[in-house]
């Protein structure tokens, strides 16, 4: 396996090299391009009954069909070795290959992904898979989501299940993107599925989802070859209070304790912070949630840490009297994401926007990289998610021209290359996304994709991102200027 290896490291008098084994890839999710919804014996998970809930998506859309890469999955994967890509990681959806969540696997959900992960091998692809990407089976839903503790165990027997399924093939293993996404949106702000607001709930859920991380480890640890590596992904915050005020301090602290370290704390550094326990003691009882031994299950070893990042987070104290900032770039809604501080408000870090209204700002990447090499220096680090959307077209001539995608790769790109030379063990990077595909709340009205996807057709159509992006994988290198 060659996606996570010991790497060279850039001389840091160069401007543009990368390390001689730096992992170039790209990443999708299952349910925001696979399509084939109710074929092979998957069934609905909760973006199937969240999608379907008039008011929740954009213009009605769902994911029935997507990009629909079940089907078309050989021409993508000829897509991406015509790109130069080294590793394409993908999601696996958990009721495709385990219907209820629970029993034994079904044959057909499991042979798209033999499929798929022989095919990549056959171009000279690392298949790099992720366990999660949000979409719980519904009947788990129905019996208590993530609140329920048993929903933890039931993730780790269907982690056993997609080991020793894939284990032969796959060799580099995410057990969970974005944990934080399905807790505090899921069911917290309710703009995710299954769309609840319900605070205590939002805790719960995260507690279980870090102890399901633990435990779906162990399972795949027991099951897979002593090479095998094992991560999670997280969308780690780079937070910033707006000014040197105290109380702007306090805010960022918080949002840092409730969007950060109520991870990064037990999975890394095996204990919850005690400012998030205080700060939402009034909600949750810790004592009872936090069972003995889970703490040790949750801070078992990974391999790499995956670190997906878009924007930074610029917070402050509200001035009396004045309410939160509701959008807080994670959707608009009348409950806040963020139990136990919905108090702070929020900030754009400055007015160059994306098609998202996410601020373009690629020196967070380099702090929170930089930061993670400070705090966790023998922790391995890999770029799993960074990419934005624009409002892309087709021109009359057959090309779709996205040069505001091109600056912002550049320009992140370049900050992950600085942390490297300032000391970041950063092994690789995966460009979000490679397809244009179903953008969760938004439906199909935001193209992240470096190939353009005609969802009434199929075709695909690489941008000219694409076609700059497989320019640096082929060297290696930035150019000296986009």
């Amino acid at each position: 396996m060659t996606a996570v290896q010991p790497e060279t490291h850039t001389d840091p008098a160069s401007v543009t090299a990368f390390p001689t084994d730096f992992v170039w890839g790209a990443a999708t999710a299952a349910y925001q391009v696979e399509g084939a919804a109710a074929v092979d014996g998957r069934t609905p998970s909760i973006w199937d009954t969240f999608s379907h809930t008039p008011g929740k998506v954009r213009n009605g859309d769902t994911g029935d069909i997507a990009a629909d890469h079940y089907h078309l999955y050989r021409d993508d994967v000829a897509l991406m070795k015509d790109l130069g890509l080294k590793a394409y990681r993908f999601s696996i959806s958990w009721s495709r290959v385990q219907p209820t969540g629970r029993g034994p696997a079904v044959e057909r959900g499991l042979d798209f992904y033999r499929r798929l992960t022989d095919e990549l091998l056959e171009a000279g692809i690392t298949p790099v898979a992720t366990l999660y990407h949000w979409d719980l089976p519904q009947e788990l839903e129905d019996a208590g989501g993530w609140p329920h503790r048993e929903t933890a165990q039931r993730f780790a027997d269907y982690a056993d299940i997609m080991a020793h399924a894939l284990g032969d093939r796959v060799g580099v293993w995410t057990t969970l993107n974005e944990p934080w996404c399905s807790a505090f949106l899921g069911y917290g702000s309710g703009v995710h599925a299954p769309g609840r607001t319900e605070p205590a709930a939002t805790l719960r859920a995260a507690h279980h989802l870090n102890l399901g991380h633990g435990l779906a480890i162990g399972a795949l640890r027991a099951a897979l070859p002593s090479s095998a590596q094992t991560s999670i992904t997280l969308n780690l915050h780079q937070v910033r209070p707006l000014t040197s005020s105290a109380q702007d301090a306090d805010a960022a602290r918080r949002i840092d304790a409730v969007g950060n370290r109520v991870f990064t704390g037990p999975i890394l550094d095996g204990a919850y912070p005690a400012d998030l326990l205080q700060d939402t003691a009034h909600i949750v009882d810790w004592n009872e949630l936090v069972h003995d031994g889970d703490l040790a299950e949750i801070s078992r070893p990974i391999d790499v840490l995956g670190v997906n990042y878009y924007s930074p987070t610029v917070v402050s104290h509200p001035a009396e009297g004045a309410g939160t900032t509701k959008n807080d770039g994670h959707g608009a809604s009348d409950h806040s994401p963020w139990t136990g501080s919905d108090h702070v408000a929020f900030h754009l870090a400055n007015d160059n926007l994306t098609a998202m209204n996410w601020a373009i700002d690629p020196s967070g990447l380099h702090t929170l990289l930089t930061d993670l090499a400070a705090s966790h220096p023998r922790l391995p680090l890999m770029v799993t998610e960074n990419g934005a959307a624009f409002d892309d077209y087709v021109s009359p001539e057959g090309k779709v021209n996205d040069p505001q995608r091109v600056a912002y790769l550049h320009a992140h790109l370049d900050a992950v290359r600085r942390a490297i030379a300032d000391g970041a063990d950063v092994r690789g990077y995966f460009l979000w996304s490679l397809l244009d595909n179903f953008e969760w709340s938004y439906g199909y009205s935001k193209r992240f994709g470096a190939v353009y996807v005609d969802y009434l057709t199929q075709r695909r159509i690489p941008k000219a991102s694409a076609h700059w992006y497989s320019d640096v994988i082929r060297n290696n290198a930035l150019p000296d200027a986009v």
